[in-house]
Order: structure tokens, then sequence, then C-alpha cells
């Protein structure tokens, strides 16, 4: 194994889950009870990672965004009854994060999903004890691409940026690991191809999170 790395840190959405089905629910109950448009689905996957806030400056543009509080009371209302079910863990999680486990690597999750979700659905999957490490969206002011979560991250886990890797599906994502001085691992399971990361400084670039373990040896 490449013993500089010691810690492998995750995103959420689109890296270890697909939280789509959850997403599109709340963003459109939230439009409804405002009197908004429905957005379309391909437009809703495309925020998926992004901040409440964003999500809705995205999908809604400047025009709206005196509301932007009252779409997040109203997507987080709808969330706490439906985005745990509608949220479904990738099939190559468990054995993967058994592996690195196996290997001495400390794991931890960064993500703009609020802690306690993440927290919840880990429980159900009997997967959160693997997990060193939580920051969630409730977490800190700043989002991703600000480095502050995953600069907590590591530094509740006693490591240094260099002797950790961030695994993510997004150019956000490759963003937060740049500015965090942090290796980056691009992962293919969401809605970003593998073209886009091109300009970003990445280490490796994987299709399933089962190569994980492989880049991690190299």
């Amino acid at each position: 194994m490449n013993q500089l790395i010691k810690s492998v840190v995750f995103d959420f959405d689109y890296t270890l889950a697909d939280s789509s089905l959850g997403a599109i629910e709340c963003i459109n109950f939230a439009l409804e009870r405002m009197g908004l448009p429905a957005v379309s689905v391909e437009n809703i996957r495309r925020t998926i990672g992004l901040s409440l806030k964003e999500t809705f400056q995205q999908l809604m543009g400047d025009h709206w965004q005196t509301r932007s509080d009252e779409f997040i009371r109203w997507f987080v209302q709808r969330g706490d009854q439906v985005m745990v079910e509608r949220t479904v863990l990738f099939e190559s999680v468990p054995s993967t994060v058994e592996t690195l486990t196996s290997l001495g690597l400390s794991l931890g999750i960064v993500s703009t999903k609020f802690r306690y979700r993440i927290e919840e659905i880990l429980r159900r999957e009997r997967l959160e004890a693997f997990f060193e490490v939580i920051v969630g969206g409730e977490d800190v002011a700043d989002h991703k691409p600000d480095p502050k979560g995953l600069l907590t991250a590591i530094q509740r886990m006693r490591r240094a940026p260099a002797e950790v890797i961030y695994v993510g599906d997004s150019g956000t994502d490759a963003e937060t690991a740049k500015q965090a001085g942090v290796a980056f691992v691009a992962i293919l399971s969401g809605v970003t191809p593998r073209e886009a990361f091109k300009n970003d400084e990445v280490y490796a670039v994987i299709e399933d999170l089962r190569q994980l373990s492989g880049v991690v040896a190299s």
C-alpha cells in the first residue's frame, strides 16, 4: 500500500449513495409550497451535492434568492419525512469500506448533506462504525468548494492533508480537495463525465468504488 496514504474521506451523494429520488421529491415539494413552478428531473440531478442555497439559486436564478430561506425550510421539512427512505447506498460500498479498513486506513465523510441524515442511512446499512468522522452541511458555515469541512475532518482524524485522499464525483469536490491540499480521486458514479475532470488536479479516475483499493495500493 502507498505508505503516505493513511485516510480516505468520501463525499456522500453520488459517491457513496444515490439520493436523487429524495432530492427530486423535496425540491419540487418546496417549490410547490412556494407557488413556484416545478423543475425537471434532469436539472435537479445536476444540483445534487450542492448546498440547498446554491441548489435554489441554480434552479431558479437570482430573481428569487430573497426566498432561499423559505425554500430550505420546506425542503428540510419534507426531507425529514422521505430522504433517508429514498436514498440508496451503492452496492459496492460495504465491501469497499471493509477492504479499506482491513488495509489500516481510517475513513471519513464530508458532504453538504446533513450529517444526521448520513448517520441514519449508515445505521440502517450497519456501516456507521466504519467511519471515524462525518462532517455534514450543518457542521460548517461555508460549504464546498470551501475546504473548511474537509480540513475539519482531517484535523479530527489527526492527519496531515498529504496523508489523505478525498473521493468525490464532481468538479466542486475536485476544487475542495485542491483548496485543502488533498489528493483527489474522481469517481464516475454521478452526472459528471470523465472529460469534465481534464483540467482538475486528479490523482486517479475510477468508475466503481471497488477500484479504490487498487488506487491506494499503488
